[in-house]
């Protein structure tokens, strides 16, 4: 569970970038004849007795002439409004870029004999992955050289990369879509010829069996989109794939992995609160799974293998902020579980990974992540390793090897290039691996102030904040500001660095990220206070984040701009309805928006899956409650701050037609003549662009809105 919120959260921290022309916007413009104003069709949803009006129900239907006709006249009407950014983002675009090497390569990690590496090439958008036999002056193999493989394609994205244990085959996995629903694949690393295989609608993960014939996949449901089946795969049969779980609770999804030692595979059943695993021998891949402790409502855990035993990640017992226990490989039980690592009140426990020789402890104390070292045989005293700064982001890394005393950590804040290290456990020592070179020659990290904030709740909470600008800047009630926000699923946004965020940093503005509730910065209780019927708190945290900005002088509220996306765009659309006025303009990235229509809906993906997060609108509390803050129920006859919107026709996790829906209502109720854009890329999903270069020139394209209600001229 609390890697799957990891990933969630970490496809939605776009870089913040802009540039130092001058850009002339008329919002006057928004008023024109061509203006895209939907057509209305009546609509009325009728749930515990409450009727909903929906007049832009239509646009769901998505191959309907009509919907795209609509989509293609607010693309044309956002190009034509910003005809005269053109020259202006190409600028800022060739700015960022230019901060990036072309050539690079990624810090190299050893396992099973070879060297791994990815590396991009000068002019090229698509990574190529590369292992050397033994040394790293070995001879290069090419695994895969995704712009050869992306030609032809307007959108790719290779994943699930996965080496067989005798380092003769590997799988992978291809989305073209941007729906991820991937085709999974098998190439012989031999012979550089692909296996005849090709398995449709999977997740891309997989997980290989000891004698690197038999693997394991997951398969989704084609209509929700839901990971609900795992099969097992012969490579040298022919023979239909065998069935081996089928997940038929349509809350919970799974997925299919291997533990470090490789010794067992596990199948792993989620919902938000709930968490299931299964294991089998990996040298026996034949026979059943067995459970290392069935389903309870509201158990979560997280299981590694270590020599004789399981040790688990739970909130097991009240355990809110988890607890480590371990039991026998052979009595996985909950009645067998035995107290390891004792669970803390104010302390965060978010993994644990295991070395023959030590164990790493990645705890979360006050909303920092720190690293306690810890021996299995007390060789030596706990410790933690040594970390400065009051906001950074940090976390181990890929560390594939059992048998080593070293470990690779990584670091970044929002001042300090994402640097890879290497840190020696006995001797206490350190050294970096690879610091992400900023190709600019101005950059000083000394030139830019990084802090932490706290501001004050309206329910008396202290929120943190976490802010950036460059030293010279005089905060003086007028300086441009932009906050960026989430709160939702247990995901913190920890700080960390982006170079394309120099050009917003450089031209004055600055930089904040409000922690607030929803996510699990200051521990378990600060997400549990930020979901179902606590919702509210999270939005109320932001705005309350804004008014304290405003009131001591950070920026004002000509000058604050606020830009969350997916769960962080529902935010968006709240705080644009509640409080437009703190805002000069909000930046929705693919937001989720049509709450309503979207959690009634148990066809859509992601639905059923979150009733957890959000509740059941078919429970009427919850309902009265959803509606109470969705954004698209709550559009009303005022004025609304600048908007900027965007949406992905194939996107999976939040369907084209919420933001779609949410810009025709604004069309038809805001008062104001402020802009309101709707950007929707018909190639792509949640998540944008998939070539390297591509999603940088997206990100000039929403600051560069920015810019121009700035009046930033150099």
């Amino acid at each position: 569970m609390r890697l799957i919120k990891k990933i969630i959260v970490k496809i939605f921290f776009l870089a913040i970038i802009f540039s130092c022309n001058l850009i002339e916007i008329n919002p006057k413009l928004n008023n024109m004849n061509d203006t895209p104003f939907a057509k209305k069709i009546k609509v009325t949803h009728k749930e515990h007795n409450d009727n909903r009006e929906d007049n832009y129900f239509w646009l769901k239907n998505r191959d309907d002439n009509d919907v795209i006709d609509y989509l293609e006249k607010e693309n044309s009407y956002y190009k034509k409004r910003t005809q005269n950014q053109k020259d202006f983002k190409q600028n800022l675009f060739e700015e960022m870029k230019s901060r990036i090497k072309k050539n690079d390569t990624s810090a190299p990690y050893f396992y099973n004999d070879y060297w791994y590496q990815t590396r991009y090439e000068k002019g090229k958008e698509y990574p190529i992955y590369i292992r050397k036999k033994e040394t790293l002056n070995a001879k290069e193999e090419i695994l895969f050289d995704c712009n050869k493989l992306a030609k032809g394609h307007e959108y790719f994205n290779l994943t699930g990369i996965n080496v067989s244990p005798d380092n003769t085959k590997v799988i992978y996995a291809i989305d073209i879509n941007s729906r991820r629903k991937y085709s999974m694949h098998v190439k012989n690393l031999e012979t550089g010829r692909l296996l005849n295989i090709s398995i449709k609608n999977t997740n891309g993960g997989s997980a290989w069996a000891a004698d690197s014939k038999h693997f394991f996949y997951v398969k989704k449901n084609p209509k929700t989109l839901r990971t609900e089946k795992i099969y097992r795969h012969n490579i040298n049969d022919k023979k239909k794939d065998f069935l081996v779980y089928h997940e038929k609770d349509s809350t919970y999804s799974v997925y299919v992995s291997s533990s470090k030692s490789k010794k067992f595979i596990f199948i792993s059943s989620y919902s938000t609160l709930t968490s299931e695993h299964q294991y089998l021998n990996s040298n026996k891949p034949l026979d059943k799974f067995n459970f290392i402790q069935p389903r309870i409502n509201g158990l979560e855990y997280e299981v590694t293998h270590f020599k004789n035993n399981f040790y688990i990640l739970t909130n097991h017992n009240n355990s809110k902020n988890y607890k480590v226990v371990k039991t026998p490989i052979n009595k996985t039980g909950i009645e067998n579980w035995k107290n390891f690592i004792d669970h803390q009140k104010n302390v965060l426990i978010e993994d644990i990974d295991v070395f023959d020789n030590f164990y790493i402890v990645s705890e979360r104390t006050n909303g920092l992540n720190k690293l306690l070292v810890k021996s299995w045989n007390k060789s030596f005293e706990d410790y933690y390793i040594p970390m400065k700064g009051e906001t950074y982001s940090l976390y181990v890394g890929y560390n594939p090897q059992f048998d080593s005393n070293k470990i690779r950590y990584v670091f970044s804040s929002l001042i300090t290039p994402r640097t890879v290290y290497e840190y020696d456990v006995f001797f206490k020592s350190k050294k970096v691996l690879k610091k992400n070179k900023i190709l600019d020659k101005t950059f000083n990290e000394s030139n830019y102030i990084e802090k932490r904030i706290w501001a004050k709740s309206r329910d008396g909470e202290k929120i943190p904040i976490s802010i950036v600008y460059k030293k010279e800047i005089n905060l003086n009630g007028k300086t441009p500001l932009l906050q960026y926000g989430y709160g939702s699923y247990g995901s913190t946004i920890d700080p960390s660095f982006s170079s394309t965020r120099l050009t917003l940093l450089n031209r004055g503005f600055v930089y904040a990220i409000s922690h607030i509730r929803g996510s699990e910065y200051l521990g378990r209780d600060w997400y549990e206070n930020g979901k179902l019927l606590k919702k509210w708190n999270t939005f109320n945290d932001f705005i309350d984040c804004s008014k304290f900005l405003i009131e001591n002088k950070y920026t004002s509220a000509n000058n604050l701009h606020a830009y969350g996306g997916s769960a962080g765009g529902l935010l968006m659309g709240v705080v644009a309805n509640k409080n437009p006025e703190l805002y000069s303009s909000i930046i929705a990235a693919v937001p989720f928006v049509d709450v309503m229509t979207t959690m009634l809906d148990d066809k859509i993906p992601l639905t059923t899956s979150e009733y957890d997060e959000w509740g059941n609108p078919n429970i009427k509390k919850y309902y009265d409650y959803m509606k109470s803050y969705s954004p698209y129920d709550n559009v009303e006859k005022k004025q609304y701050p600048n908007l900027f919107v965007t949406a992905g026709y194939h996107d999976s996790q939040v369907q084209y037609w919420e933001p779609a829906k949410w810009v025709a209502k604004l069309r038809e109720f805001k008062t104001d003549k402020n802009l309101l854009f709707l950007k929707t890329d018909m190639k792509s999903g949640h998540s944008g662009a998939s070539g390297r270069y591509s999603s940088i020139y997206e990100t000039a394209e929403k600051y560069s809105f920015l810019l121009s209600l700035e009046e930033i001229s150099k």
